[in-house]
């Protein structure tokens, strides 16, 4: 399951960073907001040269799969 609806929409990186900040906006407190807002900037930021389509769906596939976990274990916190 996905941390939030669309996730299944996503097919394109900028869509990813869009849904990924969304996401951010969900966690408990600023800090962890902030903390991950920098860490899907910088990744975005990374791997903005990949060019490979396979690739791409590998990360976006992976980056979606990461958000759950991490909004499932700060929902568990709380």
């Amino acid at each position: 399951m996905a941390p939030l609806p669309g996730a299944e929409l996503v097919q394109r990186p900028l869509q990813l960073y869009r849904y990924l900040l969304r996401c951010c906006r969900q966690l408990p407190t600023k800090g962890m907001q902030e903390h991950y807002k920098h860490a899907v900037r910088q990744s975005f930021r990374v791997h903005s040269d990949e060019d490979n389509p396979e690739r791409i769906q590998q990360i976006i596939k992976r980056a979606i799969e990461d958000a759950d976990w991490i909004m499932n274990k700060y929902k568990k916190q709380n």
